[in-house]
């Protein structure tokens, strides 16, 4: 190991599905207290109409206060810097918005300066009001820009928990010729050899796998989350389920919900399976029965765990007991 240790840069939160919820429809915040996603996000960005912004910004410093949001981490995405609305929402969230708020989410952020904005009049407006509780940020990779900074972006602020991929702005900025969020492109294929007597085979591609391996090593090395973001068909089932799939591979921890029904799905896909957690438990019982014994490494079933396996095993066990202390909830 490096003499350069990684910590977590941000609060142990329960991050499998973030439900989104437009800040100008009030009749969905109970149902989203009420519903099974670990996160909430109370949106002022794309879902709301640009003549309904300073309403919906009433409407969620309301229901910060109001609505029992109960366990859940309770997040609110800002408009972008590049709008007349970003520095009010900061404001009335930090000044008005009292002490359930957990983060503060900032799109298409570009550069670490980006950051460093919000992060400034977050904490003036703390300090005016006399918060208490830190506000976190959440930032969402989804431009050129911000994948090119991805390092110093991840680096930029003591107050950043996690990072968030947005694969509609992110094709939109690098102009591929998609319009899927998420998903395939019948297009991205590669062809199998030609061979006498058989059929060349199309093998579809991921279009997201670069950015999306890109932004979880940049999460790891500063001790963030990495969170993927939406699929936009949320009539596919299957979609949802084989993106998510791979992500978790990847890395990452959890993914957005913009539709009710695949809260589920992410809970699901990001819960470790029960094989996995079993094999946790014993490799840790096995290995605090060797400590006990004076060993450094010892086998289960046949198979060499150490020191690196404790890690492993160690994360798996601490995130199912967060899961399980929520559905006992």
């Amino acid at each position: 190991m490096s003499f350069t240790t990684i910590e977590p840069n941000a609060p142990v939160r329960l991050y499998r599905s973030k439900l989104f919820v437009p800040g100008s429809r009030t009749a969905l915040f109970e149902k989203a207290a009420a519903s099974a996603a670990d996160v909430v996000c109370l949106d002022l960005e794309d879902a709301v109409a640009p003549s309904d912004k300073d309403a919906a910004r009433d409407n969620i410093v309301a229901a910060l206060h109001d609505v029992d949001w109960g366990g859940k981490t309770v997040t609110v995405r800002i408009n972008g810097l590049d709008t007349s609305f970003c520095y009010r929402d900061v404001i009335a969230l930090v000044e008005k918005g009292g002490e359930r708020l957990d983060a503060i989410m900032i799109p298409k952020v570009g550069c670490a300066a980006d950051v460093y904005a919000v992060d400034m009049l977050m904490t003036q407006a703390g300090d005016f009001v006399g918060r208490k509780k830190r506000i976190g940020l959440e930032v969402i990779v989804e431009t050129v820009l911000g994948l090119t900074n991805i390092d110093e972006i991840a680096g930029s602020s003591k107050r950043l928990e996690s990072l968030h991929f947005g694969s509609a702005d992110y094709a939109a900025s690098q102009r591929m010729r998609t319009t899927n969020i998420g998903g395939g492109n019948a297009d991205y294929v590669m062809l199998t050899d030609t061979a006498p007597g058989r059929a060349r085979d199309r093998h579809w591609n991921d279009l997201w796998h670069y950015p999306l391996f890109k932004m979880v090593q940049a999460a790891r090395a500063h001790g963030l989350m990495a969170i993927d973001g939406p699929f936009g068909d949320y009539g596919d089932a299957d979609g949802f389920r084989a993106q998510a799939m791979r992500t978790a591979i990847l890395g990452c921890e959890g993914k957005w919900a913009i539709h009710p029904s695949q809260v589920a799905l992410a809970n699901e896909i990001f819960t470790p399976p029960e094989k996995e957690v079993e094999r946790a438990e014993a490799i840790l019982a096995a290995m605090k029965d060797a400590q006990g014994k004076g060993l450094g490494a010892v086998a289960l079933k046949g198979v060499l765990i150490d020191a690196a396996s404790i890690r492993q095993a160690d994360a798996i066990v601490r995130q199912m007991a967060m899961i399980r202390e929520r559905t006992k909830a």
